[in-house]
Formats: C-alpha cells, structure tokens, sequence
C-alpha cells in the first residue's frame, strides 16, 4: 500500500466544482484554537463543545480539530500585485529580483529554501518575483540537493476531494476538487505522491486516465499516459523518481511490467519485467532498492506470499520468499476472496519495514536478516478498516501515520496518529481529529 493504494467502494459524492484562473497560494488566518492541558479541542461554540464531550479521552500531546481546514484557493493573485511587481514596489521590496532587498538574490534563496514549505504561498503573495520562484520548482530541487525535506499528508475521504496535513504545523488544507465523470468517480484509484506532484490514477469509460496535481500552480490536469496503462499496481517514490509495478490492464489481465516515472522531466521509461505477474501488490523503496511485496497472480488467482527486489543499479529482479506479511486468519479461515482483502498495509522508516494487521490490530516489523516478520506493538484503537480497505497507514519522514475513524454509524471523524519507531514500542500519539467521512479512498505521503 505505500503510497498508491486505493479502495474498491463507492459512496455518494456531492460534486462540486472550483475553477482558478490565475495560480492562488495558500492564506493561514485560521480560526482561533485554543491550547488547553497540552491538547487542542474541537472549536468551541454550545454545540460543538457538547460533542467534544463524546470523544474518549487521548494521550497526552494529542490534538482535536473539529474544521480548521484553509482552502488553498482562499487568497488569490491579483493583478493589484502583478502591477505593483511590474513598476516596481516601494520601500524595500523596490528591486524585486534581489527577493529580499539587502541580502541579494542568492543569499535569499539560501534562505527560502530553510523555510517551511507552509509559508510558500504567503510569500509568493509578496509580489511576481516570489511568485515565479515558487512556481519554477527552484527551491524544492535546492531543498532536496541540500536534504531540507518537509512531508505531508494528502488524503480523500469523498470519491473525487482531497486535503492535505502538514504533520508540523498541524494544519489541515483542502485542495482544489477534481473534475471528471462518473466512470472516474466509481472507478478503482490508485495514488502517488512523488516529487511535487500528486497522481491519482483510474478509468475512463474504455481507457484509464492520470490526474496530476501541482504543488507548484495548485492545479489539476490530465493527459499524461503510462507506456501500459493500467491499475491496481503496486507503487513507491523516492525523490522524484517513482516506479509502478504489476497491475492489470483493461482486459483484467495481470500484468509483470513495470515503469520508472520521473517527475522533473516528466517521463516514463520502461523498466524489466518482474518473475511474476501480480495485482493488488503493495510497493517500498528500502536501502535504495524497490520492493514489491505480496498481491495476487496466477492463472487461478492465488496469494502471493514473495515479494521481488528491484536494483536500479543491476536493473535485475531478485524474489524473496515470504516477504508479505501473512493472511489474517480472519480472511483464511472465513472463506474470504483473495480479491476482496486489501493489499498489505507497509510503510518504511529509517529503513526498516512495517505492516499493519487490520485483522488482529497489531503492528509488524519485518526482519531482514530472519526473514521474518515479528509483531512489535498494537494499532491505534480505532483504526477501522473493512478488510484492511479504508485504512491509510503509511512513513512520513521518521514516523509512521495512521488514518482512519470508527465505522459506528454516525461517528463522522478521522484521527491521524503517528509514532516513531526510534522512540521505543509502539506509543501513538493524536496528531489531528476532524469531522469528515471515516473512509479512506486513497493517501498518498509528498516529501519536498
């Protein structure tokens, strides 16, 4: 699941539609929250504090958030800046191609790219100078050759929104909403986030189809095309590279290909085949390696229980048995359809490798001398799944994230907890709770 999985139900979706025509950048002027004992309420009026009341009391450090939510189309570019940017501003932004007057262009930029990523769109608000800078992608490759990395969530709990987290500042962002017909609405979906993009992958009518969000415009397009289109395949990213791997095509054939994308250039290079065809893989990088691990292939749809190493060195596949965490026995003993279970739910920190057990809620580190994996602590207590779909676990940076809600009917909230591994057994501590469908779609993790 790494970045890219999706899941296979459909829920109703209120569609609505927001249009930019000019780049917009992020306004932070949220609502007031108040701090109380170390942890953040629900926003306070009569009603919504009586419903705080009803959450079972967290860890210490954990945060509550009923909507902070700053949409990213909030604060515009107008053309009262580009004029102001065109004849030249007064006072110390005069000479707007030094950006920060006093300290040159290139000092500026050395700075810039020390600044959270949060504060990118206040500061392309400035004038055409920051704008352009921002927009060119400049200070994220300076940001990722200098190793200044900031990760964040991007999730969708409705069939075509989406929102972003920023785990640091706590902050939650909703982008702009995807326009597409109903056969993408319904169709399987498949996330990555690599570089400054996302992609969310799924079907048109006869023919599959990629959005691409921007970090950089905070727009969605499409058009772009694999060299073999398809979905349900397993996918990972590092840097600005990505690889997919497996799948299956418009037929239902599964699939062995796999593909290199790079987000700076824009393009797909076809990679070696894998030994075995699968779908409904799960994908890692690990030591600089990719990792495919587990899925579903055969000519009689079987579990796979290997997993296959990708050196990009060699540009060889090596298999390795029993690399997929083992079926819960709720989906062995009670009959279940291969197809029906969730990809495995595995994420890398300071890599080692992680599983999620949906079944029997615990957590798994995977051995890589043994070969084996080990169950090292417990699940937050209410990540929900159906089969393991539904859930989002995932690395960001040095701690694993875990999002989801309760499935009780009328429990309409998430949580994302985090812990990291390098602290001890697992201790997961509440990063943000919001009102919203307690489905997971899709997740995707951006580190730029």
């Amino acid at each position: 699941m790494l970045e890219d999985r999706s899941c296979l139900v459909s829920r109703s979706y209120s569609r609505t539609y927001e249009r930019e025509n000019s780049w917009v950048c992020m306004n932070y002027s949220l609502d007031k929250i108040e701090i109380q004992n170390g942890k953040r309420p629900l926003e306070s009026n009569g009603d919504e504090e009586s419903e705080a009341r009803k959450f079972p009391k967290q860890q210490t450090n954990s945060y509550e958030s009923n909507d902070s939510t700053v949409t990213l189309l909030d604060l515009s570019m107008t053309s009262t800046t580009d004029q102001s940017s065109d004849h030249g501003d007064t006072g110390d932004y005069s000479d707007s191609s030094s950006l920060i007057h006093g300290i040159g262009r290139d000092n500026s930029i050395s700075s810039l790219i020390r600044s959270s990523r949060s504060d990118y769109g206040s500061i392309a608000s400035l004038n055409r100078s920051f704008r352009d800078l921002i927009r060119s992608g400049l200070l994220y490759r300076l940001r990722r050759q200098n190793r200044v990395v900031e990760h964040w969530i991007y999730f969708s709990c409705q069939l075509l929104g989406w929102e972003a987290f920023d785990p640091a500042r706590l902050k939650w962002m909703r982008l702009p909403t995807m326009t597409s017909d109903e056969c993408f609405m319904f169709s399987d979906k498949e996330s990555l986030g690599v570089g400054t993009e996302l992609l969310v992958f799924g079907k048109v009518f006869l023919s599959h189809v990629i959005f691409r969000y921007s970090l950089l415009t905070n727009t969605w397009s499409s058009g772009m095309t694999m060299n073999f289109p398809r979905c349900l395949f397993g996918s990972a990213s590092m840097g600005e590279l990505a690889i997919l791997a497996g799948g299956c095509d418009l037929s239902g054939k599964t699939l062995s290909v796999a593909e290199l994308y790079n987000s700076e250039r824009g393009t797909w290079e076809v990679l070696p085949d894998m030994n075995k065809p699968r779908k409904l893989c799960s994908a890692v990088f690990m030591d600089e390696k990719y990792y495919v691990i587990g899925g579903v292939g055969g000519s009689q749809s079987k579990v796979l229980t290997c997993g296959e190493e990708y050196n990009l060195q060699t540009r060889t596949w090596t298999e390795i048995p029993n690399m997929s965490p083992v079926r819960t026995r709720q989906a062995t003993e009670g009959g279940m359809p291969v197809t029906a279970e969730a990809p495995p739910l595995v994420a890398v920190v300071n890599n080692e490798l992680y599983a999620a057990d949906y079944a029997e809620m615990e957590v798994r580190k995977y051995d890589k001398n043994r070969k084996v994996w080990e169950t090292v602590g417990r699940l937050p207590e209410r990540a929900d799944s159906m089969n393991g779909w539904g859930l989002a676990f995932r690395a960001c940076g040095d701690r694993l994230i875990v999002i989801g809600g309760p499935r009780a009917q009328g429990e309409g909230f998430i949580e994302i907890n985090a812990w990291a591994p390098k602290d001890g057994p697992p201790h997961w501590n509440l990063l943000g709770r919001k009102q919203s469908g307690s489905f997971v779609y899709n997740c995707a993790v951006m580190g730029c």
